[in-house]
């Protein structure tokens, strides 16, 4: 069996689950959410759009209802001792064999959690759970339960983050001798994600991002690769990831000599990273972070070019994104606490200029200031 943690830290976890349920009156869990039960069990797989659902009962007793192509699956990578299979058909409803499950374990009117805010269960399936199920149980969107216990990470996770961190930053090292005029975003992007995977890394929730010219102004990843100009600017984002645990950067490099604006955004970008390093503690508010990070951009008049994020909680994530659930943006009651582990990223985007600036570093809350789990400096590169 391959497992990443002890199995006392699986039992500790599930622990932690039960007395949220019981706080927020549940007999069981209905989890769709991946993370969510590779947090609880160890179970690590993908394809699990196709509709799957780990039932956790108030006394802690679990039940995996899974297609056949991931029962061994299931049984190799978690604690799950007892999974039932539905069976692929024409016509397939999963949602009454959960149904039937859910029957069979008792659950008949009882009140029940459902994470519905996740990937891991499509508009389609949700339709079919509330169908099945409405006259069936008390449903109670319960998305965030296991994503707010995950926010603070144990010993064993932290490892992992700090893991992940070095491959991150092995991967800056990887491109940076091939980003000069000439060089192949292709050669780049290779480099980077075959630092991790030699680095006994994982693939990452998302893909990496890489653009040059005017797609160095884009923060999502698209298709097409271009050769560097001798004056070019490159936006990359990308992450280390190890037992499925990610720590991102970012950073928007300069080839050749960077222009005025350029100058200009990056200080931009290092005074509100620092405003928000010198908050990044535990009593601030997630609302907090990213008013600091508004703050410093409005006052530069930088509105229009800056996003209405400025990071998120990282952690153990699957396809298709390795952003939590809790994000840097306005108003976020989440309260800092320290063992979080938490993407900061300045993203300044001017198109009117043509100019992209971006700095980005995932952090570790502690009692007191934030540490940086990269060891890379956060001076602007020029090639």
């Amino acid at each position: 069996m391959a497992l990443h943690f002890e199995r006392e830290e699986f039992a500790a976890r599930l622990d932690r689950l039960t007395a949220s349920m019981r706080e927020e009156k549940l007999d069981a869990m209905l989890l769709f959410a991946q993370e969510s039960m590779y947090w609880l069990t160890g179970y690590d797989t993908f394809g699990f759009c196709f509709f799957q659902c780990l039932v956790v009962k108030a006394d802690g007793a679990m039940t995996l209802l899974t297609r056949s192509a991931d029962l061994r699956q299931a049984r190799q990578t978690s604690t799950i001792e007892r999974i039932v299979v539905w069976t692929d058909r024409t016509n397939a409803d999963p949602a009454l064999d959960l149904k039937n499950l859910l029957s069979d374990l008792d659950l008949l009117g009882e009140r029940i959690g459902v994470e519905y805010d996740t990937h891991g269960l499509t508009g389609a399936n949700c339709r079919k759970l509330d169908n099945q199920l409405h006259s069936f149980a008390e449903l109670v969107d319960a998305s965030y339960l296991v994503s707010q216990l995950r926010l603070i990470k144990s010993p064993a996770e932290i490892a992992h983050s700090r893991r992940a961190a070095s491959l991150a930053d092995a991967a800056l090292d990887a491109a940076l001798p091939l980003i000069k005029a000439g060089g192949d975003e292709a050669a780049i992007l290779a480099a980077m994600q075959g630092a991790v995977f030699s680095g006994g890394g994982d693939y990452p929730a998302n893909e990496f991002i890489i653009g040059s010219g005017q797609d160095a102004l884009l923060c999502r990843y698209k298709a097409g690769r271009r050769k560097l100009d001798e004056n070019d600017q490159l936006t990359l984002e990308w992450a280390g990831s190890f037992a499925h645990y990610h720590a991102a950067m970012m950073r928007t490099i300069i080839i050749g000599e960077p222009t005025p604006r350029h100058v200009e955004l990056y200080e931009a970008c290092r005074e509100a990273l620092d405003a928000i390093t010198a908050i990044l503690r535990p009593g601030t508010t997630f609302g907090q972070v990213f008013d600091a990070h508004s703050d410093v951009m409005d006052k530069r008049g930088l509105t229009r070019h800056r996003l209405n994020a400025c990071g998120y909680s990282l952690g153990a994530r699957f396809t298709p994104s390795w952003m939590e659930h809790q994000m840097f943006h306005a108003g976020s009651p989440i309260v800092i606490q320290p063992d979080m582990t938490l993407f900061v990223h300045m993203i300044i985007m001017d198109s009117e200029a043509g100019a992209a600036m971006t700095l980005g570093q995932t952090y570790l809350t502690t009692t007191d200031a934030p540490e940086s789990l990269s060891a890379k400096s956060l001076e602007l590169i020029t090639v």
